[in-house]
C-alpha cells in the first residue's frame, strides 16, 4: 500500500512537473493590429525581423468601419492563433487591442506610439484632453476620414522617404468617425501586462499623451526617437520591445 502510494505521489509529481514546464515555454505567437489611415503592409520590416528570430506573426487586416468591428476582426485572429500571444496595436490599434486583448490566449499588450485608453474612454475624449500637433484629418465621405495626403508625409511618418509616405497617402484606409467617439468597455490593460514605445516626435499623438497612458497604466516604457510611424521607421526598436514583452510574460 505504502508503495502504490509513493507511486501515486510521484506520478503526480511529474503530471504536474510537465505541466509546469508547458506553461513556462515562451510565447512565440505574436498579432499586429495597424492603426488608422494604414494597413497590416506597414508592419512588413517588424514582421521579417520577428521571423527571423523564431516568431510566428499574424497580422489583422482590421476594416477601420467601427470599434466593435475592428475588435471582432481582431478577435477572430486571436482565435485562429489559439495559444499564447502577444497582441500589438499601433495607433488606434491601441484601442482595438484594448478592447480586444482580454481574450485568455493574450499574455501581453504592446503599445507602439498607441492609443490606451480606460473604460469608458473615447479616442476623441483623450485627443481633447491632450491635443497632438497636427489636425489634418479630412472628409473622405459617408462619415469616414483621412490623413490630407497633402501633409500626410510631414504629419504621420516625417521619417519613412518620401516615396514610401507618398504611396501610405494615396492608399490609406479611411476610418470610420464613430472610431474615436465609441468607448473602450473593458480595458485589457488592467488584467495583462503591457508595454509601450512612445515616439517622441508624434504629431498625431501628442507624446505627452502617450507617457501619460503608459503611465497609468504602469507599462514597461521606452521612447524611440521618431514619427508616429516609428513602426515603419525604427522596425529594430520596436521588433525589441515585442520580443522583450514576449520573453516577460507567462
Amino acid at each position: 500500500m505504502k508503495h502504490r502510494l509513493t507511486t501515486s505521489v510521484a506520478a503526480l509529481a511529474l503530471v504536474f512537473g510537465l505541466c509546469g514546464t508547458a506553461s513556462a515555454d515562451p510565447i512565440k505567437n505574436v498579432v499586429l493590429v495597424h492603426g488608422a489611415f494604414a494597413d497590416g503592409s506597414g508592419w512588413r520590416a517588424v514582421t521579417d525581423i520577428l521571423e527571423r528570430d523564431g516568431y510566428t506573426v499574424s497580422v489583422v487586416q482590421e476594416p477601420e468601419t467601427s470599434l466593435p468591428d475592428d475588435a471582432a476582426a481582431t478577435k477572430r485572429i486571436i482565435e485562429t492563433v489559439n495559444a499564447p500571444l502577444i497582441l500589438v496595436g499601433h495607433s488606434y490599434g491601441g484601442a482595438v487591442i484594448t478592447q480586444a486583448g482580454n481574450e485568455p490566449q493574450v499574455r501581453g499588450l504592446v503599445y507602439i506610439a498607441a492609443f490606451q485608453p480606460d473604460s469608458g474612454e473615447t479616442l476623441g475624449g483623450l485627443l481633447k484632453q491632450t491635443p497632438p500637433a497636427a489636425n489634418s484629418a479630412v472628409p473622405a465621405g459617408e462619415g469616414f476620414v483621412i490623413v490630407n495626403p497633402k501633409t500626410f508625409h510631414a504629419d504621420f511618418a516625417a521619417d519613412v522617404p518620401a516615396k514610401e509616405a507618398n504611396f501610405m497617402a494615396i492608399s490609406q484606409v479611411p476610418i470610420s468617425v464613430t472610431g474615436f467617439g465609441t468607448p473602450i468597455t473593458n480595458a485589457a490593460w488592467h488584467n495583462k501586462p503591457s508595454w509601450y514605445a512612445v515616439a517622441t516626435e508624434d504629431r498625431m499623438i501628442n507624446p505627452d499623451l502617450e507617457r501619460f497612458m503608459a503611465k497609468r497604466a504602469r507599462s514597461t516604457t521606452i521612447e524611440v526617437k521618431g514619427s508616429h510611424a516609428i513602426y515603419m521607421s525604427q522596425p529594430q526598436a520596436t521588433a525589441k520591445l515585442i520580443e522583450q514583452a514576449a520573453k516577460a510574460a507567462k
